[in-house]
């Protein structure tokens, strides 16, 4: 052991001991998906504490000249008998509380391994194990046995991003229970034979706790569950607590805060039922829990069984291009959205054809380096290495047929680095796929300044046309976007009958009355998406006064890849959001060349550009209004951005939040619907911001989209530096762009040679609207923040499900109740 010695004391300088604060990745490869578990095992860098995979740690020496790596490997344990017999273990019980990770919730499976742990010199890979280094000099021992022992003890960078524990049942103390009013009236309840008072349906019965008001519960999302009595009972009277009966034991029951809208805890329950003439301790519970029926939402109910094709035995599935993704605790929304993505060629090309070179290039931290992580999990996805079935010690030499489950990737470190800083992806909470595909591709905008842009693929124009109806004159503008918002009619319902039938049979309390599916035909959703939209309050610069007019929009490019969503959530009456249940018949082929946008038509008149007059308090001297805070307040916490909330505020004349609410809704798609509102009396407001207080970042950004440095700082200004508004600002000023004296570069047009080019617009594709459908993302539960994802792919012509870690052949893909639909235009 001498030379291997000597070699350690040789390196001994770069072997360090991993201090509070040092990020140890000893689980997962920076640059691939390798793993201890892996073939080969993980090197840990004892100077850096990076992970490298097999393959790339030669790689790592050669760049870096480190020479001790810290060689971990893991060989998984065979599992011991799961049932009575045996081993006696215990079955796996069913899940008995909306938890993770902790008793009576959903099982987290802990994997048993054999661990291996030797230090490993390269570049010949000389091996140094705990024994060995017993018989080397105090100096070398010590340092290399504490660094050994730091490595192993630290927590990974990969454990600490995992869901350990989630506890979906803590509830607090309701602020009513202490102090609550309970009515002398007389009222006795009996201890079973609940019916509503206005409706005698006798399940989902829920006792108010001031009263002593029998009354129904919330209707679901599928029309299931009650008639809403028990919540009208709160609006009209504002008692705020109520108890499920049939959920009352000697241990507690279910305790709704209206007021605080959540479930909450009563100290004083057996006191307020008592009150009533209910004895909690003689109590037997007869009704499901609201926590069992969550339970049970998340295992199984309506289309969860219809999107994940639950009903079949479906055929795994491996190889390249056929890889599941772990899910992280509810990361299915991300999971699924990069499965579609990377089955698009400019992903593939931008990021997996010459992975080798971005590795080469990758810096000295590459967990860090949004190229590097996107092209190792595209790697990941279509290489076909990780997309085999998990391994079972039990079975001997393979013998048994591959279950459905892969070794398949766990993309915590592209979660982390993509949802970092972001309020909603940076958590473990569901999350809208949506809204992640969008915030995906402005980070490849922001990071893809020179060179291909794989964004593209989706980017196309919108052209919006609004005509004053009194003077018949005509105003354009152009908007990039990466989306079409399909709406869902629901009055054009082909099975109205069926849906009023069973709507009837729930009021009546039937409780056997069948779960019916609103069938809308997707021309319906089309003709509402191309319909002209009537403006009520439209400022006519053509009368200079407001009056009506018409807006419609129609392509003015069509992308090579079209993304549809279905806009299936929305808000009630009573401004809760909830999720359309709807069957729409999503075409395979369509063809958009209808809604090709035609410009300005012959002999038609432009609105003159006169800007709109200041608007003006009523009194004589001129001031800023105040704006009612919790009406902004109140509009913010349902999501709307804070400028569109003031505005909204502004232009009812802090009437209240209805008002509020309804012109946010009819001004969502204005192109200033998130610019900031200037009042009158206010001496900032766009435009002020100074040009050496401008994001050098965001000028790049907007730069690498086409446009001018100039054009760029102007719509910086124009929007207080703010680079989403500035987009969507540039965008809709593409003739006020035109007209700038500049271009590329700064020079005026006198000093630009040959005058001064037409400025660059938005880079877009451009071709025919006739489009195939290649992948669609549908959701189950009752709002995009709980629920599933599952993405549903045609690869070589067959239908491909991917559900988390299950990849399978698709027997009856559920294209009618899908959520995202990707499309891929048809050459010709």
């Amino acid at each position: 052991m001498a030379d291997v010695g000597e070699l350690l004391m040789s390196v001994l300088s770069t072997i360090r001991v991993p201090k509070p604060g040092d990020r140890v990745h000893k689980d997962e490869c920076a640059l691939s998906f390798s793993s201890p578990e892996s073939e080969g095992g993980l090197y840990v860098c004892m100077n850096s504490f990076l992970g490298l995979g097999s393959q790339y740690v030669d790689r790592h020496h050669a760049r870096t000249g480190q020479k001790a790596y810290l060689h971990i490997t893991r060989t998984r344990k065979a599992k011991e008998d799961d049932g009575n017999s045996g081993s006696g273990h215990p079955p796996k019980k069913k899940p008995t509380r909306l938890a993770i990770g902790i008793e009576g919730g959903f099982d987290v499976e802990q994997e048993q391994y054999e661990e291996d742990v030797k230090v490993v010199i390269l570049p010949d890979r000389q091996e140094v194990t705990s024994e060995d280094l017993a018989t080397m000099p105090d100096v070398v021992r010590e340092r290399v046995s504490l660094s050994m022992a730091g490595i192993m003890a630290a927590d990974s960078v990969s454990h600490t991003l995992q869901v350990q524990q989630w506890d979906g049942e803590v509830r607090q103390e309701s602020k009513h229970a202490a102090d609550l009013k309970q009515l002398d009236n007389g009222v006795k309840i009996p201890p079973s034979g609940w019916r509503c008072e206005v409706c005698d349906l006798q399940e989902n019965i829920w006792m108010n706790l001031t009263d002593g008001k029998v009354l129904c519960g919330r209707r679901y999302f599928d029309g299931s569950g009650g008639n809403n009595h028990a919540l009208l009972h709160y609006q009209e009277t504002g008692y705020p607590l109520a108890v499920k009966l049939g959920t009352i034991t000697p241990d507690g029951a279910d305790v709704y805060s209206y007021d605080e809208d959540d479930m909450v805890l009563d100290s004083k329950l057996p006191e307020h039922l008592a009150h009533f003439g209910i004895d909690m301790m003689t109590m037997e519970k007869t009704e499901r829990t609201m926590t069992e029926l969550e339970i049970a939402v998340n295992q199984r109910v309506g289309e969860w069984e219809v999107i994940q094709e639950s009903g079949t035995t479906l055929r795994p599935l491996f190889g390249p291009g056929l890889t599941g993704m772990k899910n992280l605790g509810n990361s299915c929304y991300l999971n699924s959205v990069m499965q579609v993505l990377f089955t698009i060629p400019d992903f593939q090309s931008k990021y997996v054809s010459n992975i080798d070179k971005i590795i080469d290039e990758a810096p000295s931290d590459p967990t860090q380096d949004f190229k590097t992580q996107v092209a190792k999990l595209g790697y990941g996805l279509l290489s076909g290495d990780y997309s085999k079935p998990v391994p079972d010690p039990g079975e001997e030499n393979g013998a048994a047929e591959p279950r459905g489950d892969q070794i398949g990737i766990a993309p915590q470190m592209f979660k982390a680095l993509v949802g970092r800083g972001h309020p909603e992806f940076s958590t473990n909470r569901q999350q809208d796929a949506q809204e992640f595909l969008l915030h995906f591709i402005n980070m490849v905008e922001r990071n893809c300044r020179s060179g291909s842009n794989p964004s593209e693929a989706f980017r196309f124009l919108v052209e919006e046309r609004i005509v004053c109806q009194q003077t018949q004159k005509a105003k354009y503008t152009q908007r990039v976007d990466y989306i079409v918002q399909l709406p869902v009619p629901m009055d054009q319902a082909t099975n109205t009958e069926e849906l009023q039938e069973a709507e009837r049979r729930r009021e009546e309390g039937d409780s056997s009355a069948p779960t019916v599916r609103a069938q809308i035909p997707f021309t319906a959703c089309m003709a509402a998406l191309s319909e002209p939209e009537i403006l009520t309050d439209f400022w006519s610069s053509a009368v200079q006064a407001k009056t009506t007019a018409t807006k419609t929009t129609r392509f003015a490019s069509f992308p090579d890849h079209l993304v549809i969503q279905i806009k299936k959530f929305t808000f009630g009456l009573d401004w809760v959001p909830k999720k359309l249940d709807v069957s729409i018949d999503v075409p395979d082929t369509l063809d958009l060349s209808g809604l090709r946008a035609t410009g300005q038509q012959p002999g038609e008149e432009l609105l003159p550009e006169v800007a709109p007059p200041p608007l003006m308090t009523p009194d004589v001297e001129v001031k800023a209004p105040v704006l009612d805070d919790s009406t902004v307040s109140q509009l913010c916490e349902m999501g709307f951005p804070l400028e569109a909330c003031r505005k909204a505020v502004y232009y009812t004349g802090n009437t209240g939040i209805d008002a509020a609410m309804n012109w946010t809704m009819s001004h969502m798609d204005d192109p200033d619907f998130s610019a900031p509102l200037v009042l009158p009396g206010c001496s900032s407001g766009p435009g002020t911001t100074p040009t050496e207080s401008l994001s050098e970042e965001h000028l790049a950004t907007i730069v690498s989209m086409g446009f001018s440095r100039d054009q760029a700082t102007k719509a910086l200004r124009a929007t207080s530096n703010v680079l989403d508004r500035a987009v969507d600002w540039i965008f809709s000023h593409l003739d006020d762009l035109e007209s700038m004296d500049v271009s590329e570069g700064g020079r005026s047009a006198a000093e630009s040679e040959g005058g001064r080019d037409p400025p660059p617009g938005p880079r877009v594709r451009d071709g025919p609207g006739k489009y195939e459908l290649f992948a669609f993302i549908s959701h189950m539960g009752t709002s995009t923040m709980c629920g599933h994802y599952v993405a549903h792919i045609k690869k070589d012509q067959q239908w491909v499900i991917f559900n988390d870690q299950k990849v399978c052949a698709s027997e009856k893909p559920p294209k009618d109740l899908g959520y995202l639909y990707f499309y891929r235009r048809v050459a010709e």
